[in-house]
């Protein structure tokens, strides 16, 4: 399928997603978010992706909203647009494979609601953080924010409305770590690639596993984990990699 909002790279079993709307900031017009529902959905059922990489290249993330659009909204007729937001965000949440966030740049209001939905967030030193719905008479994500940062923090970052840069991002835990500028795509994708050489389905239940666990009271969760271990441990597969990992130990120690 052709896609005229987003770039697709699939390559070593990784598949990067690019926003292209570069006039606009990559804002999220609703053309924009029905691309990403379709994307995602798509990249969900293919085998031949382990890992997902989604970023707007190295000089943007996403601007946010296109206000021009919702400009055009009345409460009585909001509903569709709303969902629409809400199925995006969905989409990359609950996308098998783990998705990465590459943040090159600005990531504002829905820009930062996208990279809240990916598994991890790696960001530019040029990159800006942002969930500023609150300063547009609008109601903030707290959910996943919170379970990502904490709740004091979530509550500050959706108050306030405040832009952060991509060092106090990473000092809250927000995102995992800062690249030099123009070093943020070829390493992430180098993270992406070791990773996407895992055993897939591993790499998905871990993923489901995550986001299960998060509701559940202690106990259940280490019986949950029990269970889930139980069903690799042993496996053809793990005997493989445990004999690939000793084989390589034991040839750097010969050097």
């Amino acid at each position: 399928m052709e896609y005229q909002y987003l770039l697709l790279d699939i390559a070593e079993n990784v598949a990067t997603v690019t926003i292209n709307r570069p006039e606009k900031r990559n804002a999220l017009a609703p053309d924009v978010l029905e691309e990403i529902i379709t994307l995602f959905t798509s990249l969900g059922e293919r085998e031949d992706v382990g890992v997902i990489v989604l970023t707007g290249g190295e000089r943007y993330f996403s601007a946010g909203f296109d206000l021009n659009e919702i400009r055009k909204l009345e409460k009585v007729s909001n509903e569709a647009y709303t969902a629409l937001f809400h199925r995006a965000y969905r989409a990359i949440l609950f996308c098998p494979q783990p998705v990465i966030a590459a943040v090159g740049g600005p990531a504002i209001a829905g820009g930062f609601d996208l990279t809240m939905m990916c598994d991890i967030r790696y960001a530019s030193s040029s990159a800006r953080f942002g969930q500023r719905e609150v300063v547009l008479s609008l109601t903030p994500l707290f959910d996943p924010l919170w379970r990502i940062i904490g709740l004091g923090r979530a509550k500050e970052v959706a108050l306030t409305g405040r832009i952060y840069d991509a060092v106090e991002a990473e000092r809250m835990g927000y995102v995992s770590r800062v690249y030099p500028e123009g070093e943020l795509l070829a390493s992430v994708r180098a993270i992406a690639v070791e990773m996407a050489g895992y055993d897939r389905m591993c790499l998905r239940e871990s993923k489901r596993l995550s986001n299960q666990l998060l509701n559940t009271d202690l106990d259940a969760a280490m019986r949950t984990q029990e269970w889930l271990f139980r069903t690799y441990i042993g496996s053809d597969e793990n005997h493989q990699r445990i004999d690939a990992l000793q084989a390589r130990l034991a040839a750097a120690r010969t050097k």
